[in-house]
């Protein structure tokens, strides 16, 4: 009894599976990246878990949205400019959702 593997068709999933990781990826640090320059910081509220290691206080937080603010005033574009930095960014957490269902179409539906 001898197994044959087909090493090319192991080398095309590897491949498509790099190219999909760094697609998605790539796209979300990129959104991510354009919603920080139209001015629309994510801070992101603190939770309480029960096995974290640390959590952020509210102390913290708070001073992260006023950085955030304060970030958000110094921005040196342009209204037009951050308009189409944030309808970018939404194109590209858009595209990176496209990603995301059809390597799951892909799956699914074979």
């Amino acid at each position: 009894m001898s197994i044959d593997i087909n090493w090319l068709a192991f080398l095309q999933v590897f491949g498509a599976a790099l190219a999909g990781a760094v697609l998605v990826v790539g796209f979300y640090a990129l959104g991510l990246r354009l919603l920080v320059r139209a001015g629309r910081v994510p801070v992101v509220a603190p939770a309480e878990f029960t096995d974290a290691i640390s959590v952020i206080s509210p102390k913290h937080a708070q001073r992260a949205a006023h950085r955030a603010e304060k970030a958000a005033r110094k921005n040196p574009l342009s209204e037009g400019q951050k308009r189409v930095a944030r309808f970018s960014a939404y194109a590209s957490f858009a595209l990176c959702a496209a990603a995301v269902l059809a390597g799951l179409l892909l799956i699914v539906l074979g």
